[in-house]
């Protein structure tokens, strides 16, 4: 199959299903279902490697900050500064654990550390995908967040729900 067709299918894939995850409510719902969709195609193993055409990549990191950026406003950086001693210990926590995890799962597990620790990283799935591509483990990488991301997509919001009415009751 000429590679365009290959890459418009799993561009197909990844756009069904990103488009089908809105309907559940999730948070990021069309990243996931995205996600699942093109890996779905690549793991059926019907279809070669989708091949971008050069320069692709560079645009798509270019889009990904962009849209991260964006997020960030002056209401962002008020808030950062009552804010500034959370963030520093829950980024500190989150780091030396990742570490921690990473090191002991490839100790463990047996599996390559690059993989484990950048599995193991607080990023997001795209952010660590494209560091882990970097180091010629990005499929690896991308499938150990995506499944940190679907899980914490689904079962977080239900514990939120749960913790927060004891919260507000007890206040």
């Amino acid at each position: 199959m000429p590679p365009l067709a290959t890459l418009l299918i799993y561009l197909l894939a990844g756009t069904c299903l990103g488009m089908l995850a809105l309907l559940t409510g999730i948070p990021a719902a069309p990243l996931a279902g995205a996600l699942l969709g093109a890996g779905l195609v690549s793991m059926s193993g019907q279809l070669d490697t989708a091949a971008w055409p050069a320069g692709t990549r560079t645009a798509l990191e270019i889009g990904i900050g962009t849209v991260i950026g964006t997020g960030l406003t002056k209401a962002s950086l008020d808030q950062l500064q009552s804010l500034w001693r959370p963030a520093i210990l829950i980024t500190l926590t989150l780091v030396l654990t990742g570490i921690v995890i990473g090191l002991w799962s490839s100790r463990l597990l047996g599996i390559d550390p690059r993989i484990a620790l950048l599995g193991a990283a607080p990023g997001g799935i795209s952010g660590m995908s494209l560091v882990g591509a970097e180091f010629g483990v990005g499929a690896a990488v991308a499938a150990l967040h995506a499944v940190r991301l679907i899980t914490v997509l689904l079962v977080l919001p239900v514990i939120v729900r749960l913790v927060l009415p004891l919260q507000q009751g007890s206040s």
